[in-house]
């Protein structure tokens, strides 16, 4: 949003649109590219490094498909910031919902900061610090993990029902359940599409 001359508004940083095309990320440096059972590993991974980067993610049938279908994610000393999905060109959370199908070829590259401060600056493709680890990976301590280790200017960012999440926490049998299937899926699709030798499972 800018002012009669195209400044932005005093008092506050300018709104960044969305451009059309998606976000624009730099040539990063690989650090892994593997196809995995469930998406938590990648959060996880990226979590643990305290990266600062961005992952690519192809879910599902879009592995057949020459790269259409990928999913992007850009991290903040590990922790989530933007998603968007170039085949439905949908951002943010809607976004996740188009990453939750198995097996996920996944490759997590690190960059300079400076190179996502673009994509970082479109509300519209953010995403609250917890959320696609519950969203896309079910699991809950996970994200608060996630939650915990997010910068106090994102905090307002996520704020999840508190009883809910816990309620979750506590049912170690569900949260077992949603991950044993998605592992046995992952794993059928695997072999039907030969890729058993680039699956990675880390149970």
């Amino acid at each position: 949003m800018t002012d009669a001359d195209g400044d932005p508004p005093a008092g506050g940083a300018a709104e960044r649109p969305p451009p059309p095309d998606g976000p624009r990320l730099p040539r990063g440096d690989l650090l892994r590219s593997r196809v995995v059972p469930v998406p938590g590993d990648l959060l996880e991974d990226a979590l643990d490094r305290r990266l600062t980067g961005y992952a690519t993610v192809v879910a599902g049938d879009a592995l057949l498909l020459d790269g259409q279908g990928r999913g992007l994610l850009t991290f903040e000393d590990g922790v989530p910031v933007v998603a968007y999905h170039e085949r439905t060109g949908r951002g943010g959370e809607a976004a996740l919902a188009d990453l939750t199908r198995g097996p996920w070829r996944v490759e997590l590259s690190a960059c300079d900061p400076a190179g996502l401060a673009h994509a970082h600056a479109v509300e519209a493709w953010r995403v609250p610090p917890g959320v696609p680890a519950e969203r896309v990976a079910a699991a809950p301590d996970l994200a608060e993990r996630t939650r915990r280790r997010a910068p106090d200017g994102r905090i307002g960012d996520d704020d999840p029902d508190l009883g809910a999440v816990e309620a979750f926490l506590e049912d170690t049998d569900r949260i077992e359940q949603v991950r044993a299937e998605a592992r046995a899926e992952a794993e059928r699709r695997a072999r039907e599409w030969g890729l058993e030798k680039q699956f990675v499972d880390h149970h």
